[in-house]
């Protein structure tokens, strides 16, 4: 395969008008990229990241076969490749002068390019994320379901939900999201366009929130789920997930979608209860150039 067959852009109208096909022929699993891509879309007119975000299609017998997208801060998406496939586009980007700071893709992808990129600048892969995608089958509510109901936020809970989403970074251990935060940019954060939902108690108290990202080619993902800990155990996070997936399915989502740590086994059986089935593995390297080349 010749890296001529990467076409590489820096204008994410033109890369959408001729990658968005092929993006929403499999939502699910190309969830990531259509909110990033519709993002930088809607953005553009007053950010600067969409205008040096680099945009890359391969394209076999006149169709777009795989997309990759390399944003400003150094952060590389990738949809499935062969391992081939990797070591190409790893020789085309270093020869392109490009330098990657992490990689994300579906698990067999990035471990793939991970291998080629350290065969190519001698950049040592340092896995940091490890990830399952669930995707919505029959909702089933959960049972039993805690006393309250859902309740969609407006601005007077925008203290609360940007505490809670600060919190949620700090069990998971995602820094970018927190420093954001604590900067003041919430609307420069993952969480500045998602639409939260609250679950209360009887008495109107917020015990639990979930929130979900505008439909964009059918696919809605939930994220984040978030529950302090001392309400754990209780059946929150389940109603609240389910109210949130519920609401996608009635606004015309054909797919919805979450992701959940591996790590905890509590949360993933709850997603599979109310009717989430896996679909895939994703992971993410961070490279390390100051460490030796192997060998």
């Amino acid at each position: 395969m010749l890296p001529d067959d990467w076409h590489l852009t820096q204008d994410v109208d033109d890369f959408h008008a001729r990658a968005g096909d092929f993006l929403c022929s499999r939502p699910a699993l190309h969830n990531t990229p259509l909110t990033d891509i519709e993002k930088l879309r809607t953005r553009r007119g007053a950010e600067h990241d969409a205008e040096a975000t680099v945009f890359g299609r391969l394209e076999s017998g006149g169709e777009v076969r795989a997309i990759f997208y390399l944003t400003p801060r150094g952060r590389l998406s990738l949809t499935p490749l062969a391992v081939e496939q990797t070591g190409t586009l790893a020789a085309h980007l270093v020869g392109l002068g490009h330098r990657p700071a992490t990689v994300i893709a579906d698990h067999d992808t990035a471990s793939a390019f991970a291998e080629s990129w350290q065969r190519h600048t001698g950049a040592a892969p340092v896995p940091f994320w490890r990830t399952h995608l669930y995707r919505l089958g029959t909702l089933t509510p959960p049972q039993p379901r805690p006393e309250g109901q859902g309740r969609i936020t407006d601005g007077k809970d925008r203290e609360q939900v940007v505490c809670w989403c600060r919190e949620f970074c700090v069990d998971v251990g995602e820094q970018s999201s927190i420093d954001l935060i604590d900067a003041g940019s919430w609307g420069e954060s993952r969480f500045g366009d998602r639409h939260f939902t609250f679950w209360e108690t009887l008495d109107g108290t917020p015990v639990s929130m979930a929130a979900a990202t505008s439909i964009v080619g059918g696919m809605v993902r939930v994220d984040p789920v978030y529950t302090p800990a001392h309400l754990r155990g209780r059946g929150y996070a389940g109603a609240v997930t389910d109210e949130v997936s519920r609401a996608a399915l009635a606004a015309g989502a054909t797919d919805v979608v979450l992701f959940t740590d591996p790590a905890n086994p509590t949360s993933n059986a709850l997603y599979q209860r109310i009717g989430y089935v896996h679909v895939a593995d994703f992971a993410g390297y961070k490279f390390s150039y100051g460490a030796p080349q192997a060998g």
